[in-house]
């Protein structure tokens, strides 16, 4: 019985023993091996670079609406955030002065056309009947002049009796020559017709101008668009100069963007983009780039570019965009095809001339310099020194010639 006891506590010991030696040797296997490291897996897919910057919405311009003359403000029956027609009304100003000009001034236009009537239908027609008239009598007495002239040289009459006929002639002829320019001046050629047109003209231009100032009282929107600001209230005196409403034209949008200096070099006119406002995450649309400002803020060390909504010019925004609302635009600066990428985190003096990674070779985290392209989204196109497939340790704390394993969990392919 002891010996069998004994027997039993030896294989015992030696079962300890064996698991101990198996454990030992695992140990020095995986210790052998090196520690387990995340992996990047370098892929093959097509690649887009895009540059993403924020900003907000803006129409190519803003329209300040003030008052041409001075007065006060009698209704404002318009809010603002309120969208309005061309010629809706904006802001009505007290005009009852104003219509008694006009009043004045209309009754000035019918006078005046009274005074051009009256010569046309009255003044005309009369001086023709005494033009007539001094004809005639400037007829009769030439014709006694003359029979005086014979009388007198046959001794019938003296010289004073043909002096006198001779006056009466020559006072007939002025008479004459009088109502002839009277009647001249009464027809539509003559002076006292131009005079009385030109007072009618000028009545009518004074009745233009008091109407013109009446519709300076009712202030309207020139085009159609949203009231993105107002500062004016009812019993306000306003003079002009003054802006009381900015108005939003309705029509194209601009996404206005502000990107980092070091991006100049890769944007330009007529790249594509996709947009989205921050208050629509989920509603992307199109915007193309318009323009570049030749200027870098040396403050903020940016550049504003702007992007037409839809890609052209004459495209309208889509509904839900607004005034200054917030954007984020992603712009497309290249593309390539079927390319080499890798992780940004998995390169090693990435922002150098002589970026290099560690490649798993053998068990062995191997240094390999590699040659880079595009970069975007946390990804790098390789260009040379991988291949698809290639297994980059992804970890700051590995050595050149470290001998390291995948970590099971840990092995991924680029983004």
């Amino acid at each position: 019985m002891k010996t069998s006891a004994l027997i039993q506590k030896y294989r015992k010991v030696l079962g300890v023993a064996a698991l101990a030696l198996l454990g030992l040797g695992v140990w020095s296997l995986r210790w052998w091996e090196g520690p387990e490291v995340p992996v990047e897996r370098v892929v093959q897919r097509d690649f887009v670079q895009s540059v993403v910057a924020s900003g907000h919405v803006e129409t190519p311009h803003r329209v300040g609406v003030g008052s041409q003359i001075t007065g006060t403000v009698l209704r404002v029956p318009v809010a603002e955030g309120q969208h309005v027609a061309a010629g809706d009304l904006l802001v009505e100003l007290e005009a009852s002065e104003l219509l008694a000009a006009q009043r004045q001034a209309d009754i000035a236009v019918i006078q005046a056309q009274a005074r051009l009537r009256q010569l046309q239908e009255l003044q005309a027609p009369v001086a023709e009947q005494q033009l007539r008239q001094a004809l005639a009598t400037s007829e009769v007495a030439a014709a006694q002049f003359k029979r005086s002239q014979a009388l007198f040289q046959q001794g019938f009459i003296g010289a004073a009796a043909l002096d006198e006929a001779r006056k009466v002639a020559a006072l007939a002829d002025a008479q004459q020559r009088l109502s002839q320019k009277q009647l001249e001046s009464l027809r539509p050629a003559g002076s006292d017709a131009a005079l009385a047109q030109a007072a009618l003209a000028q009545a009518q231009a004074s009745a233009d101008a008091a109407r013109s100032r009446v519709a300076y009282t009712r202030i309207k929107a020139p085009s159609a668009g949203t009231l993105i600001a107002r500062n004016v209230e009812v019993g306000d005196v306003v003079q002009p100069g003054k802006q009381l409403l900015t108005l939003s034209p309705s029509g194209r949008a601009q996404l206005v963007v502000a990107i980092d200096e070091r991006n100049l070099r890769l944007i330009a006119l007529g790249q594509p983009a996709l947009a989205s406002a921050d208050a629509y995450p989920e509603r992307r649309f199109a915007a193309v780039l318009a323009y570049i400002n030749p200027g870098v803020n040396v403050q903020t060390g940016a550049v504003e570019v702007k992007l037409d909504v839809s890609g052209t010019p004459a495209a309208a925004a889509p509904s839900f965009l607004s005034q200054d609302m917030t954007v984020s635009v992603d712009i497309e600066v290249a593309r390539r095809q079927q390319t080499l990428l890798l992780p940004v985190s998995a390169l090693r003096d990435g922002q150098t001339a002589a970026p290099w990674v560690l490649r798993l070779e053998s068990g062995r985290a191997v240094r390999r310099e590699v040659r880079l392209g595009l970069r975007s989204g946390g990804a790098a196109e390789v260009l040379a020194g991988l291949a698809a497939g290639d297994a980059v340790v992804n970890s700051a704390l590995v050595l050149p010639g470290a001998r390291v394993r995948a970590a099971p969990d840990a092995t991924k392919a680029a983004p």
